[in-house]
């Protein structure tokens, strides 16, 4: 991952839904850019403005109107099938706001459970995971609790650790602080951004003004347009 080349390349994006009445909704529309490696890039803008969309567009969780969409190399845009889920499975991490852990797993088994399709062997799973959940500050005695014995930073600690398992060059964040209270928020996003310094780009959909304080790159969006791009100040 020491390539320096943009790792995400947008053009001419737009994703149409179908709203009432049959009319035409554009959550995404006409948007372009490109995102460098080993940068915390922050999507800024209201409720409803295509942020959610565009995380999901590029993380393969939906597909576009029109438009290219590159990640790694890879034009996520076109691909379908296995190559979809290898995609997903290999070069993305996703983290949520509601964390969306298994509850009958433990901490270790939720951050194993991507590597289950990858072919490693269980011993392997297992130690990687470990020391995944040492990385975001889980220590051993956190291992074997289910997610109903964790605080909500916690669960969101294994959530990042689960989404750093299979080794992404991009993780989407969508409103990973939003359920947390601002001190917890803050080591989220410390968190986060130390991730960068893997080489990893992590692009993150928020209200969050500590997220946006943080960010390497500041995207604005505004009914499902990219309205401005800077450098956070």
């Amino acid at each position: 991952m020491s390539d320096n080349r943009d790792v995400v390349i947008v053009e001419g994006l737009v994703k149409h839904f179908v709203g009432s009445g049959s009319t035409t909704v554009a959550a995404v529309d006409g948007v372009s850019f490109r995102l460098p490696r080993g940068k915390m890039i922050a999507v800024k803008g209201p409720s409803g403005c295509g942020k959610t969309t565009l995380l999901n567009l590029i993380g393969a969780l939906d597909k576009p109107t029109a438009g290219t969409i590159v990640v790694d190399g890879i034009k996520v845009s076109e691909i379908s099938g296995r190559d979809e889920i290898e995609y997903r499975l290999k070069k993305v991490g996703f983290v949520f706001q509601y964390y969306y852990l298994i509850p009958n797993l433990t901490a270790l088994e939720n951050v194993m459970l991507p590597m289950d399709l990858t072919g490693l062997k269980r011993n392997e799973q297992e130690a990687r995971a470990r020391q995944l959940l040492e990385r975001v500050g889980l220590g051993a005695g956190h291992h074997a609790r289910r997610p109903a014995k964790l605080s909500g930073g916690e669960q969101q600690r294994v959530a990042i650790a689960r989404a750093l398992a299979n080794a992404p060059a991009i993780i989407l964040a969508d409103e990973p602080t939003g359920n947390l209270d601002s001190k917890t928020g803050r080591r989220i996003v410390e968190l986060l951004h130390s991730l960068t310094r893997e080489g990893r780009t992590v692009l993150v959909a928020t209200h969050d003004a500590d997220i946006a304080a943080r960010a390497d790159i500041i995207l604005e969006m505004n009914d499902g347009k990219i309205v401005g791009q800077s450098p956070a100040s």
